[in-house]
């Protein structure tokens, strides 16, 4: 997987932990003691889940090690640790009586087969919460894979990664058929106001693009990027206020 630049992720910090407090908020776990975040990234969200259980002992897990470098030079207390791991190998020494995931999941093919293996890992009526970005289909998207299907850039895209997600009614089917409780499955568009110069190329930047970009020789990369801001531009033209980007996201919550 492309690498991480936390300071590009962290510039829209705010609208990126909107989902994630949404997530949490409809877990039932009341005490728990052990909660993991998988796919922490630079761990300010992670924090969160030591605010919201005072009691638990929280574990971030992230693939890059930007991130978790990133995350560790945070002040939070000692029952706040972070871990340098693909969360496909992850596998707690006991069970765990929250996972979280957020804007993860989609990373890794055909992750809807990693949901038994992660309910196996949590305590009797333990929880899992996950959410994944449902935008896949949108211009931001569309249009950078046009582009990077067109020459010159296909002989340096035609192997690269795609995030991709399923629909609500699939991951509903999938925890309901594993035997969960209490199973809420629902999605929200949110409507983000992003202001500055291509603030969605800035946005996509830091997330979906970067397996594209990073995969281009800088040389090809910079009339990449001109050509893919011109085009959002297009899609996405300012307004007096900013400019919107319609994001739409799928989120799940069963208890074990």
């Amino acid at each position: 997987m492309a690498g991480w630049d936390p300071t590009q992720y962290l510039r829209y910090a705010d609208e990126r932990g909107r989902p994630f407090a949404d997530l949490v908020a409809r877990i039932g776990a009341e005490q728990p003691a052990r909660v993991v975040d998988l796919g922490c990234g630079p761990g300010r969200l992670t924090a969160g889940l030591a605010a919201r259980w005072p009691g638990a002992e929280v574990t971030g897990v992230d693939s890059s090690p930007a991130m978790i470098a990133d995350a560790r030079r945070q002040a939070l207390p000692d029952r706040v640790r972070f871990v340098e791991q693909d969360l496909r190998d992850w596998t707690p020494a006991e069970p765990v009586d929250v996972i979280v995931s957020n804007a993860t999941l989609q990373w890794l093919p055909d992750h809807r087969s990693l949901l038994p293996r992660l309910l196996d890992r949590l305590t009797p009526d333990g929880w899992l919460a996950f959410q994944v970005p449902g935008n896949f289909g949108e211009p931001s998207h569309r249009l950078l894979h046009e582009l990077a299907a067109e020459p010159p850039y296909n002989a340096f895209t035609a192997d690269v990664e795609r995030p991709a997600s399923a629909e609500p009614a699939d991951y509903l089917a999938d925890l309901l058929a594993l035997g969960c409780r209490h199973a809420d499955v629902w999605e929200t568009t949110y409507l983000h106001l992003l202001t500055g110069p291509d603030p969605v190329f800035d946005w996509i930047a830091g997330t979906g693009a970067r397996p594209v970009l990073q995969a281009l020789p800088e040389a090809v990369r910079a009339t990449f990027e001109a050509t893919y801001r011109q085009r959002l531009a297009a899609a996405y033209p300012p307004g007096p206020d900013g400019t919107v980007l319609p994001f739409r996201r799928i989120f799940a919550v069963a208890c074990r």
